[in-house]
């Protein structure tokens, strides 16, 4: 690395922590008004973000507005909206004292201070700026390194960034391995990560070197069980929407099919219907683009190993990185596609008939992010969330509680640990510390 890049980052960092010291941050109006210009900033860039996210990732307008920019909104306002009650000190219950003084109890929140961010590519606008939000609204300073995969959204984010922010409070680091490396060997306050879970293990290792907290938002192969009794039509709708948004890049998405062997034939049918429905031109190029091209070759790879098992879709165009819709059926976990997370727009079908083989197959792998049941029955449902464990779960959804306010997110196991968003942002961003006084 340029010695005088070096020098840059760790002279932020530094200028970070003497800013911490001064306790500004602690003040509640502070952070309220900080952020309120942050507001103002990043819908002034708004038409900047969807044209980058166009460029990198081939969202539509309405896409990067509902899952992109007003999440961030939403998010942004609910804990606005909330902050001055979730930092009040919260009085307990106290031992009563030996002398039988009279003894007072109560939870502070306090902020950790210089706080490291690390965003990924796929929602590169929402899962950078959701937990910077976070973080600042907790009293938090921070560091923040968008996604090397996508440039053209990595540049605007600094651009608002810098409008916002003096960077003594917040600061984008742009770069990659190097960068990043770098950033990780500094004594760091609280690490909060979203990616892959290879890359996360890099950075829990730095973490414990130096002993920092961190949440870790990671991913894996989301499970969907589709019962026999479930609405096949609604559950080929929710299943589409949550697997072919953003090209299928979505750590939550549905991975995989487990459909009953009785309804199985009907719901593929269903499902190539409604995808003929839906993208009529044919879905290449509706759906998004792949980030990069090495992504392109991975996934054509899974078709490559099994092209007999594929019944609709399977092309792609590795100059445009656009991948079309993709089904597979008669699929098993000894094919290439079920050995890691998908992570594109190809969709593995498998068939059960005894519910118990299935859960054995899903329990004796990593834990994932998500896990999604379509049925009609309250009573297999509950069957199903009571003998599995996963980060969340849906039950005739996909995806929805990723964007609710009012559920903590976040991982289990190899999937993550930390949970964030609302309140939980705060709690997750903020340390609790308790306080005694014998009065």
């Amino acid at each position: 690395m340029d010695n005088q890049l070096e020098q840059k980052i760790r002279g932020i960092f530094e200028k970070q922590k003497a800013f911490f010291k001064t306790h500004q941050t602690k003040d509640i109006a502070f952070r309220k008004a900080q952020l309120r210009k942050f507001r103002e900033v990043f819908l002034n860039h708004s038409d900047a973000l969807c044209e980058a996210l166009d460029i990198d990732l081939g969202k539509s307008r309405k896409e990067a507005e509902y899952v992109e920019i007003q999440i961030v909104i939403s998010e942004l306002d609910y804990l606005l909206e909330n902050i001055d009650e979730w930092a009040k000190p919260i009085s307990v219950e106290s031992k009563p004292d030996s002398s039988g003084a009279e003894v007072v109890s109560k939870i502070i929140h306090e902020p950790y201070g210089v706080n490291y961010i690390i965003g990924p590519f796929n929602y590169p606008v929402q899962l950078t700026f959701s937990p910077l939000i976070g973080a600042l609204i907790s009293g938090n300073t921070a560091i923040i390194k968008p996604s090397e995969n996508t440039p053209h959204v990595a540049k605007v984010l600094e651009d608002i960034v810098k409008e916002s922010f003096d960077e003594s409070y917040v600061a984008v680091v742009q770069g990659a391995i190097e960068e990043n490396t770098l950033l990780l060997s500094l004594p760091f306050d609280y690490i909060f990560f979203t990616g892959s879970p290879n890359v996360g293990k890099i950075v829990m290792k730095a973490a414990a070197e130096q002993l920092i907290p961190l949440t870790l938002e990671l991913g894996g192969k989301s499970p969907t069980i589709v019962h026999k009794d479930a609405d096949l039509d609604k559950a080929v709708q929710k299943i589409s929407y949550g697997k072919w948004i953003n090209c299928g890049q979505t750590c939550v998405a549905p991975d995989y099919i487990y459909i009953h062997e009785s309804v199985k034939d009907a719901f593929v049918d269903k499902f190539k219907a409604y995808l003929k429905t839906t993208y009529p031109d044919g879905s290449l190029g509706k759906i998004g683009k792949i980030v990069n091209q090495n992504q392109i070759k991975n996934l054509a790879a899974y078709l490559e190993a099994a092209p007999d098992k594929v019944i609709y879709g399977g092309n792609y165009d590795l100059e445009t990185r656009h991948f079309e819709a993709t089904l597979m059926e008669n699929v098993t976990w000894n094919d290439k596609v079920m050995q890691q997370e998908i992570f594109g727009p190809i969709l593995p079908i498998l068939t059960y008939t005894d519910i118990d083989e299935v859960l054995e197959e899903i329990n004796n792998r990593p834990k994932p992010l998500a896990l999604y049941v379509f049925t009609e029955s309250q009573e297999f449902a509950n069957d199903i969330l009571n003998r599995t464990t996963s980060g969340d779960a849906e039950i005739n959804s996909t995806i929805v509680h990723v964007g609710s306010h009012h559920l903590p997110f976040g991982g289990v196991g190899t999937s993550g640990m930390g949970k964030y968003h609302g309140k939980f942002s705060f709690e997750n961003f903020s340390h609790s510390r308790s306080v005694l006084q014998v009065k």
